[in-house]
């Protein structure tokens, strides 16, 4: 299969047409430093030792730290070291920032608006050199990427099912029931939730009952459920075999489409 083309034009809303593209996934969340990353490495991980080559790409980066080379995003690492993805870090997330803002921020005290162009040929890349990609968003759906775009847009543009990474405790039901009702709205496939930092021997009652109010209220599954424990820091390559194990629970072939 040839590789997909992406246009700016497509990702601003000016056409619809999306070109044939190969099996991948977008990650999202209910909101931001919910999880996407460690989600994401799981996945990754699961997927890479299953035979394939994982392509990893997060589009757009803010909170990175300077090097010598330039900005350098910590999620970028993480996702390249545990799909074992070998493109530069500078394919892998094009569009970074140094402030910890959302990027339609970021990008305004820059005055370097997002470039679109250069996340078009990072996903061309990826697609040319791997079996499957995933996508990681930044923040949550409505997450400005400048004065009329959203991360939902791009979540469109790349029209890959789409996971909800969402948190077992208080208040998740509502985020996660307008995230869902988003993705449905938009047209994409919502292939899931993942339920990450789940304590099983919670004795807090929302927790313990969330999980079935999950899946009524947003008319969907709960793919994997990543618990609760110590040492999950994928940006220092620190994620517990636990926790990859807990996301091997869901086919992950099957739901990226592979």
């Amino acid at each position: 299969m040839p590789p997909p083309t992406f246009s700016r034009h497509s990702i601003s809303g000016e056409t619809s047409s999306q070109p044939a593209r190969k099996p991948g996934l977008f990650i999202t969340a209910t909101d931001t430093e919910i999880g996407k990353t460690v989600v994401t490495c799981a996945i990754a991980a699961v997927l890479r030792r299953s035979g394939l080559r994982v392509g990893v790409c997060k589009p757009i980066g803010s909170g990175c730290r300077v090097e010598r080379e330039g900005l350098v995003s910590d999620d970028a690492e993480a996702l390249a070291h545990y799909a074992d993805c070998r493109l530069a870090l500078d394919v892998i997330n094009p569009v970074r920032y140094r402030e910890p803002l959302a990027p339609a921020v970021a990008a305004e005290r820059k005055k370097e608006p997002v470039d679109f162009e250069a996340i078009d040929a990072s996903l061309e890349r990826m697609h040319a050199e791997h079996d499957v990609v995933l996508v990681e968003g930044v923040g949550g759906l409505l997450t400005p990427l400048d004065t009329k775009r959203t991360v939902l847009d791009l979540a469109k543009r790349v029209g890959f099912p789409t996971i909800v990474v969402t948190r077992p405790v208080l208040g998740t039901l509502n985020h996660t029931a307008m995230t869902c009702r988003l993705i449905r709205e938009a047209g994409l496939r919502l292939a899931g939730l993942v339920l990450n930092r789940y304590n099983a021997d919670t004795d807090d009652l929302a927790e313990a009952t969330n999980p079935r109010w999950l899946m009524q209220q947003s008319s969907t599954k709960i793919l994997a459920t990543l618990p609760e424990m110590p040492g999950v820091d994928p940006q220092n390559a620190k994620l517990p075999e636990a926790v990859i194990e807990a996301a091997a629970m869901a086919d992950w072939r099957k739901v990226c489409d592979v």
